[in-house]
């Protein structure tokens, strides 16, 4: 079992803390590469560095000293599945975790999860906050579906934003606020919620979460590492400090374009999850939401920052691999979606950055996905005895070159709903050009309807070329590679080539 934070005392606040050490460059005897392994919560690629006009100083450095990935997919826009997927490196066929209600050991009790793989190759693997699942803002300070046998060491932080200072929040969507059975605590992990806080930087759960992972720099910097950092916002409740508000004048933020005629019956019944469209926010409503949001976003990137900016005066930066990740992206009204769980560019399309590996300041245009991380930290760190099943491909190769030779494309899925069984699997391949997306029913295996979408020409999405005569080859033959590159990662359902009548989307 991994040691917790909540079973011993720490002397002396991480202020003040190993000073000593700060002014130091670390030795490195063991020779070995460290990883700094961060994950964020329902971020998009609305970041400075992805070339969206938010405030993201510390990513853009990051980026500017490694690789950022342009085109990196998750395999399922929802927080339980694609985490569980990226952390055994096995898609969610094979983990079949598709809700936020299981632990990986419930469905693969031998499975070896990355960080565990690090701990049987001699590092030191230490977690804190949000890896694995774990609701929010429910799970704040608790371990959610965390896997005990990855980490040696384990810190849940919990800050004022969780649940002090929950009922000041403006909610635009009410009806989607939940209640915990156990106790009656208000969950709003749903909802359309913010609040400007008047509370510190380090007094919320992030800020805490960065002061415990620069106390774990600070200890740990002479033995080889694994250290995940998992940040909880951009995730709503959106609860950070005024002063990242009022970064985003009201005036400067546009909501998207009023829906087209028909814009929702482009897609089959099941690509979308927001109803009603927007949820039947108002215009101004929507840019007050999105305003929440990049303030979130900036608030997430200071205090990465702050981990970022302790590794380098701790003489660590130059041996130590930082991965970046989002568990997937995040709909801001494009199609009148908002939030995850479909299978539309902004929900799948996730940022990914490496540093600390192969060349600076490139920009990869290669389709890259979640299940590439496993294998790439495998390849980079020299591990022994990984799994001899994972699904996806290391990126060493694009490290060193970002226009390396690539031809694989990434592969993402919803259900519809993931409790108790799915009626509906939603499969989509995207390459450099295409998304193909095909829905599934479960109980006959009909096919209930397509979507092909030609980025070259249409970046939002606004024409299903599905039914369109002059790519019916094209069609088939993303349709063949996607059954094809499925079905050798436990899909169980199969790609039925007719599509009911009833169900076709023009």
């Amino acid at each position: 079992m991994p040691i917790s934070r909540r079973n011993f005392l720490r002397s002396g606040a991480v202020a003040s803390a190993g000073t000593a050490a700060s002014v130091l460059a670390a030795k490195l005897p063991h020779g070995k590469k460290n990883v700094l392994f961060i994950a964020v919560d329902d971020q998009n690629t609305q970041l400075g560095c992805y070339g969206a006009p938010v405030k993201s100083p510390n990513l853009d450095a990051l980026a500017a000293r490694g690789t950022r990935f342009d085109r990196s997919y998750c395999q399922y826009p929802f927080c339980g599945p694609s985490r569980a997927s990226l952390m055994t490196g096995l898609s969610p066929d094979t983990t079949h975790i598709y809700d936020l209600k299981h632990r990986v050991r419930d469905t693969m009790p031998d499975v070896v999860t990355i960080g565990q793989l690090f701990r049987q190759n001699g590092y030191y693997s230490a977690r804190i906050g949000k890896i694995f699942h774990a609701d929010v803002p429910g799970d704040i300070g608790r371990d959610g579906m965390d896997d005990s046998k990855t980490w040696d060491y384990v810190y849940d932080p919990q800050g004022v934003d969780h649940p002090q200072e929950e009922p000041k929040v403006t909610n635009f969507t009410p009806q989607r606020t939940r209640y915990r059975k156990s106790d009656g605590a208000v969950l709003l992990g749903s909802s359309i919620s913010y609040y400007e806080s008047p509370s510190p930087d380090r007094a919320m759960t992030d800020g805490i979460g960065a002061d415990e992972m620069i106390r774990l720099l600070r200890e740990n910097q002479n033995k080889p590492f694994y250290l995940a950092l998992g940040m909880y916002r951009p995730h709503v409740p959106w609860i950070v400090p005024k002063k990242y508000f009022d970064m985003y004048p009201l005036e400067s933020i546009k909501a998207q374009p009023p829906l087209s005629p028909g814009e929702r019956s482009l897609a089959p019944a099941a690509a979308y999850t927001t109803h009603p469209p927007n949820y039947g926010m108002t215009e101004l409503q929507q840019r007050k939401t999105i305003r929440a949001y990049h303030a979130s976003t900036t608030f997430m990137d200071a205090q990465m920052g702050r981990v970022l900016h302790e590794l380098k005066v701790l003489g660590l930066e130059k041996n130590t691999i930082v991965v970046f990740w989002a568990d997937h992206g995040w709909c801001l009204g494009e199609h009148g979606e908002w939030e995850k769980q479909n299978l539309f560019e902004p929900a799948a399309h996730v940022p990914f950055i490496i540093a600390g590996a192969g060349k600076e300041g490139q920009v990869c245009k290669r389709i890259t996905e979640h299940l590439d991380i496993y294998p790439t930290l495998v390849e980079l760190c020299g591990l022994k005895g990984a799994p001899a099943t994972l699904h996806g491909r290391s990126v060493s190769s694009l490290l060193q070159n970002a226009k390396a030779e690539w031809d694989k494309p990434a592969i993402s899925q919803v259900t519809r709903p993931a409790i108790p069984a799915p009626d509906v699997f939603g499969y989509s391949l995207r390459n450099e050009r295409y998304r193909y997306t095909a829905w599934q029913s479960t109980a006959d295996e009909r096919n209930l309807g397509e979507e092909l979408y030609d980025y070259q020409a249409d970046p939002r999405e606004l024409t299903n070329l599905a039914h369109a005569p002059e790519v019916q080859l094209l069609k088939s033959r993303l349709r063949k590679q996607l059954a094809e590159i499925t079905s050798t990662r436990g899909r169980e359902v199969a790609l039925n080539n007719e599509v009911t009548p009833a169900s076709k989307s023009s």
